[in-house]
C-alpha cells in the first residue's frame, strides 16, 4: 500500500479509503470515504465539540449509574449534546496530550486527515488560549494499513504533526521535530468559517485586542456587483458531503456571457468541463493541493464553469501552465485566461 511517485493529498485519502472499504475495516459511519476512519481498537477517546459549533472543549459528565450504552452515546456527538457542559476560554485548562484522527500518516509523523482543516485549527486554537505549548505531546490512533510513506512536500505550515501513532499491533515514536503551528493564520480562515464557529470569533477579537494582525482571507477584496453571480472565498476548512455549497445559491450570468463579474480581467483563468456532479469544494480543494489558490473563485456548477480571480496576469498566466492538465474524477477540466476563453 505505498503511494506511488508526485502524489497529492487525495490520492493518498483515495487510496486509504478504497482499501479499508474494500477489506471491511471500517467500523460504522460507512462508507468511509470523505471521513476519519473509524475502526474499534479498545482504547476510550475524548473529542473536541462537533464541528467546533458550540466551542472548542465540552467536558462530557455520564449520568451516575450510566449503563455501558449510554457511555458509548458520551462520545458521539449526541452524547456531546446531552452529557456535557462547554469549557469556556477563560478556564485555563491545560491539555497533557492531543490525540488526533487520521486518514494517513507517516512513520515520519506527517499527517493527512479527511481534507476539511477542523483537526489543525482545533490545535492552533488550543496554541491561542494557552491550553497546548510545544512540548504537549500529539498522537493519533490508526489502523496498521493507515500507515504510509507521505511526500515531505505535501505538508503545509500549518498542518499539524503527529508524535506518536497508534496501531491495533504496534506504538510508533516519530521523532518528528518539525514545529507544530503555533496559533492561527488568520489570512487563510474565510468569513464563512467566521460566521460558522463562534469560538474562532471570540479569539479573534482577543488577538486584536494583543495587537496581532488577524485579517482575514479575502477580507479586502471588493464585493460583487449587484445582480452579477456570487463569489466564493476559498477557506481552510470544508464543507461535510451533505451540506449544500455556495453554488445551491450562486446566480448564473446572462446567456452567452462568460463567468466572473461583468467583463473577464487579465487576471481571470477560466475553468471549464467541469463534473455535472462537481462541488465547489471539489475546485477549492484541487487549487490548494497544486498552489494555485486564486482571490476569489466565481462558480457555475449548472455551466459546468467557474471563473478564477488572481491579483494581476502574471499570476493568472502562472495558474493557467499549473493548472492544465488538471482532472476532477474522470474529466480533463479546460483552463484558458478568460478574455482568450471569450474571444474563441
Amino acid at each position: 500500500m505505498e503511494p506511488r511517485a508526485g502524489v497529492s493529498k487525495q490520492d493518498i485519502r483515495e487510496q486509504i479509503w478504497g482499501y479499508m472499504e474494500s477489506q471491511n475495516l471500517a467500523d460504522f459511519p460507512r462508507p468511509v470515504h470523505h471521513r476519519i476512519p473509524n475502526f474499534k481498537s479498545k482504547k476510550t477517546l475524548l473529542v473536541p465539540t462537533p464541528r467546533l459549533r458550540t466551542g472548542l472543549f465540552n467536558k462530557i459528565t455520564p449520568p451516575p449509574g450510566a449503563t455501558k450504552d449510554i457511555l458509548r452515546k458520551c462520545a458521539t456527538s449526541q452524547g456531546v449534546r446531552n452529557y456535557s457542559v462547554p469549557i469556556g476560554l477563560d478556564s485555563r485548562v491545560l491539555v497533557d496530550l492531543v490525540v488526533v484522527g487520521s486518514v494517513a500518516v507517516s512513520e515520519k509523523g506527517w499527517r493527512i486527515g479527511k481534507g476539511e482543516g477542523y483537526a489543525d485549527l482545533e490545535y492552533a486554537m488550543m496554541v491561542s488560549m494557552g491550553a497546548v505549548s510545544k512540548e504537549t505531546p500529539v498522537a493519533t490512533i490508526v489502523h496498521d494499513c493507515q500507515v504510509v510513506d507521505i511526500p515531505e512536500e505535501l505538508v503545509e505550515e500549518h498542518d499539524i504533526t503527529v508524535d506518536y501513532i497508534l496501531t491495533p499491533t504496534r506504538v510508533i515514536a516519530t521523532g518528528c521535530k518539525r514545529p507544530q503551528p503555533m496559533g492561527i493564520t488568520w489570512f487563510k480562515i474565510s468569513l464563512e468559517m467566521m460566521e460558522k464557529i463562534p469560538i474562532l470569533r471570540s479569539l479573534r477579537a482577543r488577538e486584536q485586542q494583543a495587537g496581532k494582525d488577524v485579517t482575514l482571507q479575502g477580507e479586502h477584496q471588493h464585493l460583487p456587483e449587484a445582480g452579477r453571480q456570487q463569489t466564493v472565498p476559498l477557506s481552510v476548512g470544508r464543507r461535510p458531503p451533505d451540506t449544500p455549497g455556495p453554488e445551491a445559491n450562486s446566480m448564473e450570468a446572462g446567456p452567452g456571457s462568460p463567468p466572473g463579474e461583468g467583463a473577464p480581467l487579465a487576471a481571470d483563468v477560466y475553468v471549464g468541463n467541469l463534473p455535472r456532479d462537481a462541488r465547489v469544494s471539489d475546485l477549492k480543494r484541487a487549487l490548494r493541493e497544486l498552489g494555485s489558490v486564486p482571490l476569489r473563485l466565481t462558480w457555475q456548477g449548472p455551466r459546468r464553469r467557474a471563473c478564477l480571480h488572481y491579483p494581476d496576469s502574471a499570476a493568472a498566466q502562472q495558474a493557467v501552465s499549473c493548472l492544465q492538465g488538471l482532472r476532477l474524477g474522470t474529466d480533463t477540466l479546460r483552463v484558458a485566461l478568460a478574455r482568450q476563453q471569450r474571444d474563441k
